[in-house]
């Protein structure tokens, strides 16, 4: 089966047996219809992915790489913080009436900085230090902008990425503050596979191992029956991931330059409510 399978299950388990309730605090989020949403969590969850051995989306249950996609390219090559630029509605909730979500996500890696070697933004300086520098220990972002947080609708979740070159690989370490398990896991994961993927490809380098840190692992309670139903689902064979070999500059990816090859999983769709 999947090794993101194995992983995810892992994790579910480990946080349904041992997971610490907030049940008994006052909490943010509210379901639609105003009850507070409380979760079950585990601190400090890291997992580990080997991108050179396999792709890793859930077969489980469905990840919609496309939609993944379209969402990564908005945040880091369109460097955007307007749903009009996005395809899907995933944030619309968090959009005010002209479809910005404030100074968040990809407003933050379109900021120019000045460097002994010009003005970059953040996308830009990792693209040119993978290639430059590679043996630099400071190849990295950060989107968590303590200054610009009152002007954000919605605090960064996944909020930094370190990358690191070994030899002829380059490797990455996701940071995340906090993670809806059910709705944005593996949703998260694959997006930053295919970027760790994307940069190797356009540095001419191997893509290696994906860290994912996460802070605060949650299962919502309104979320546990099915988390329930998706770990006893039967596991398949993980897909391959096809990319267009001819790109060799980072924002000449589109959507349609990746193809998974052989993707069977649980195609059952479940009506998951989400926390605002």
């Amino acid at each position: 089966m999947s090794l993101a399978d194995e992983i995810f299950i892992s994790n579910m388990r480990d946080i349904l047996e041992h997971g610490v309730s907030d049940a008994h605090l006052p909490v943010r989020p509210r379901w639609s219809d105003g009850t507070p949403a409380h979760t079950v969590k585990k601190f400090g969850i890291v997992n580990r992915y080997d991108l050179s051995k396999e792709f890793p989306i859930l077969t489980i249950r469905r990840t919609y790489i496309r939609s993944c996609i379209d969402e990564l390219l908005w945040i880091w090559q369109k460097k955007s913080n307007n749903i009009k630029d996005l395809h899907s509605k995933i944030w619309n909730q968090w959009a005010d009436e002209n479809g910005s979500i404030g100074k968040a996500y990809g407003y933050q890696l379109g900021v120019k900085h000045k460097y002994a070697e010009g003005e970059f933004d953040q996308v830009d300086r990792v693209l040119y230090d993978l290639k430059n520098n590679p043996s630099s220990r400071r190849i990295m972002t950060n989107i968590y902008n303590f200054a610009d947080l009152n002007e954000m609708n919605l605090y960064p979740c996944a909020y930094s990425m370190t990358f690191n070159v070994s030899g002829d690989t380059l490797n990455g370490i996701l940071n995340q503050r906090s993670n809806d398990m059910l709705t944005a896991n593996n949703w998260n994961v694959v997006q930053y596979a295919v970027l760790l993927i994307m940069f190797a490809q356009v540095s001419g380098l191997k893509a290696g191992e994906l860290v994912h840190v996460i802070a605060d692992a949650h299962i919502y309670d309104r979320h546990i029956p099915i988390i329930k139903e998706i770990i006893e689902m039967p596991r398949l064979t993980a897909p391959k991931l096809e990319v267009d070999k001819s790109i060799t500059n980072f924002y000449d990816f589109t959507v349609d330059s990746f193809r998974l090859v052989d993707y069977k999983c649980n195609e059952k769709k479940y009506d998951i409510p989400v926390a605002e």
